[in-house]
């Protein structure tokens, strides 16, 4: 598969080391593009519920995926998140075209754009963490009795279902919460004077327009989506952003990274080990 230009791609909420992650689609989908620059908003790697006995090979081969870019020279933004927040006391850290940041302010064709994961709007987070952590295995355990559903519903001709977007769709608390999450987010953005706010957080992937509360402005919304269930990015190109969804269908050439260990994958490992290396010489 010919790898595609994009000029800007966001992706949050990967939350590689849980079993919700989907890896394999993942890197399917970093093989499949070549970008401008890459950005990580937030809940990349899931510190929260991190294991040494849960880390396969295709987490790690995304990691080597993204370093792979840095490597290249591709500019690599990875702005911290809830699940990830022990990378902030680590924050303004800059090696090569690799950076660590809270939130970034982006001049995209002229425009400002507001990127940050979006936890700082999240009540949960800002007064009961430990009922977010709660909440974050729950949802974790839900996605892996989710998967086997799935498995079994695909085994016998049936379509997949999703549980949790059932529940968001069922329960008004759910809709009205990423409501006033986004229209937060557009206040702020509109009131500081940026013309994008792009955010993650909620795993719910979106672009619209908002408007203030006051009427005084309006601001163009964006998120991510998520690496669990949505499979979603953003991409910018030719000036224009979308969302991207992941469809099996539109890698079905592509080589099962768990039958055969392809030619970049090895370049990949070299790069990261040159980069290692590079890192380990400045350190000392």
């Amino acid at each position: 598969m010919a790898k595609r230009d994009v000029d800007i791609v966001v992706i949050s909420d990967v939350h590689l080391g849980t079993y919700g992650c989907h890896p394999k689609e993942l890197l399917k989908y970093l093989k499949s593009i070549k970008p401008k620059m890459l950005i990580l908003n937030g809940d990349i790697i899931d510190i929260w519920q991190f294991s040494k006995s849960y880390w396969p090979e295709t987490h790690m081969k995304v990691v080597r995926r993204i370093l792979k870019f840095v490597t290249d020279g591709i500019p690599v933004y990875y702005l911290t998140g809830n699940h990830d927040e022990m990378l902030r006391k680590f924050t303004d850290m800059n090696l090569g075209s690799f950076q660590l940041l809270n939130k970034l302010v982006l001049n995209v064709d002229g425009k400002k754009a507001w990127i940050f994961h979006g936890d700082v709007f999240d009540v949960t987070m800002q007064h009961s963490k430990w009922l977010a952590k709660l909440g974050a295995v729950g949802y974790d355990t839900l996605i892996l009795i989710n998967s086997l559903t799935n498995w079994l519903l695909t085994a016998i001709g049936r379509e997949k279902m999703s549980f949790s977007q059932k529940v968001k769709a069922r329960f008004k608390d759910a809709v009205k919460f990423i409501n006033q999450f986004e229209q937060t987010a557009a206040d702020l953005a509109v009131d500081k004077g940026y013309q994008y706010v792009i955010c993650g957080h909620i795993h719910h992937a979106e672009i619209r327009k908002i408007d203030s509360t006051d009427k005084q402005g309006s601001v163009i919304y964006l998120n991510s989506g998520d690496w669990v269930e949505s499979l979603s990015a953003l991409e910018y190109h030719d000036r224009q952003w979308k969302i991207f969804h992941y469809r099996p269908e539109d890698f079905i050439k592509e080589v099962d990274d768990d039958d055969k260990t392809d030619i970049e994958d090895l370049d990949a490992k070299m790069d990261v080990r040159a980069l290692l290396e590079r890192f380990r010489q400045e350190a000392g």
